[in-house]
């Protein structure tokens, strides 16, 4: 069976979803990949939620426009990194150069964008091992292993038994938010919680946390707005 849409310019996919606990018909827009979920009572007529998503066409493209398109990584498009948009580019021999104000990738155009991810992937993991070691020897801890994946709720995680895990799309966001995220996640090893002594352990091995953390929220889900070609 097909996703539903809706007619327009451009036309809207719904993901409907129907739910035993669902009491009422519900509409959901990810920032994070702009999916629109209809979700709906399980024994509700299709065409009842139909009308209904119909009804909050407005809204949803509303909402749609203020996220923005997703953007396919390719030569000619711009992406940041570091938190520096960076126009990508062709470039010689076999390893991606990082310039004032570009990013050259070697090879076929058409793997340009799972090149680029690879690489990207990569310096996240060089530069968040290295601020978690920083930020652990100011704490006295030490952290297991370190997992990059690309997460849609969360920019970090540590587990009971010291193992960090990263989005590696923290490579494209401002140094200090990286860095902000690696604190963050270190001063778990200390307490397993997000008490007020949580955040003094945030504060005496990172600083004042407050300005990258508001970027997070207000433009962290940008970052997934750019699509690398084999990733979801």
């Amino acid at each position: 069976m097909t996703d539903p849409i809706l007619p327009g310019d451009p036309p809207i996919v719904l993901l409907t979803r129907r739910s035993a606990r669902a009491k009422r018909i519900s509409l959901r827009i990810s920032q994070l990949d702009g999916r629109v979920t209809l979700t709906m009572p399980a024994k509700l007529a299709e065409a009842e939620a139909m009308a209904f998503a119909r009804s909050k066409e407005p809204w949803i493209r509303k909402h749609l426009e203020a996220r923005g398109e997703d953007v396919p990584v390719a030569l000619g498009a711009a992406l940041p990194v570091g938190g520096q948009m960076l126009r990508i580019v062709p470039g010689q021999g076999r390893g991606v150069q990082i310039g004032q104000d570009s990013i050259a990738v070697p090879g076929a155009p058409d793997r340009v964008a799972v090149r680029l991810g690879a690489y990207l992937k990569e310096v996240a993991r060089d530069r968040l091992a290295g601020a978690c070691d920083d930020y652990a020897a100011l704490l006295g801890k030490s952290y297991g292993r370190i997992t990059m994946r690309d997460t849609r709720s969360r920019w970090g995680s540590c587990t009971s038994d010291g193992a960090l895990m990263f989005s590696w799309r923290l490579i494209m966001a401002p140094p200090e938010v990286l860095d902000y995220v690696a604190a963050h996640e270190v001063a778990h090893l200390a307490e397993m919680n997000h008490s007020a002594a949580f955040w003094a352990g945030v504060e005496r091995i990172y600083g004042d946390y407050k300005a990258p953390r508001r970027w997070l929220r207000q433009h962290g889900s940008d970052l997934h707005r750019y699509r690398f070609g084999e990733d979801r």
